[in-house]
């Protein structure tokens, strides 16, 4: 009996703390449509000189499509070139087991945007896009860590090797950039 309290009291922290990790920043249910969307979360961060790059993700469930947000944010004092995102673009993600998941762009053509920070006199580019699963290896970015993710954009392709932690001393965050599917995907199914 003993064992079967401390087996319901582990089941119950199990399934509590796994409800925990689904909180939205936007949920909204009508008659016709439905939207939930996770909080963005940091799975890249560059800083080289005056220039610094963040790449965040965000799931979604779009009318019970999920879907990948991605943010690319770039700051430099000097000129940072567009990168846009296409119909044909892809995001590529090597999974640690060997196995390769590809993401389709839902955008037919977004660029980034150019803004200017007069108090630190920085260039600001930020790109917004959005992303489509595909049913080949879907189940497996559930269960296994991603080691490598290549992004195609319109111009270029860039590759970003995937940390199991990320500690930004700039955003003041920490997040597991490697196992974010494994973490959060079920939120969005």
């Amino acid at each position: 009996m003993k064992y079967f309290l401390s087996l319901l009291l582990l089941l119950t922290l199990s399934v509590t703390a796994q409800n925990k990790d689904c909180s939205y920043d936007v949920e909204e249910k009508t008659d016709s449509t439905s939207l939930k969307i996770l909080p963005k979360v940091l799975m890249h961060e560059k800083i080289f000189g005056n220039s610094n790059e963040y790449l965040f993700f965000s799931l979604l469930n779009n009318n019970d499509i999920p879907m990948l947000s991605i943010q690319q944010l770039q700051k430099s004092k000097d000129f940072i070139k567009t990168n846009c995102i296409t119909k044909k673009s892809k995001i590529i993600l090597q999974l640690a087991n060997g196995k390769i998941l590809t993401l389709l762009s839902a955008n037919d053509e977004n660029c980034s945007e150019l803004m200017y920070d007069e108090n630190e006199k920085n260039n600001i580019r930020i790109l917004t896009s959005y992303f489509y699963f595909t049913k080949s290896n879907y189940e497996d970015i559930k269960t296994s860590p991603i080691s490598i993710m290549r992004i195609q954009f319109d111009a270029e392709t860039k590759d970003y090797i995937l940390k199991s932690e990320l500690i930004s001393e700039n955003l003041q965050s920490k997040s597991k950039p490697d196992s974010y599917f494994m973490d959060f995907l079920k939120c969005v199914e």
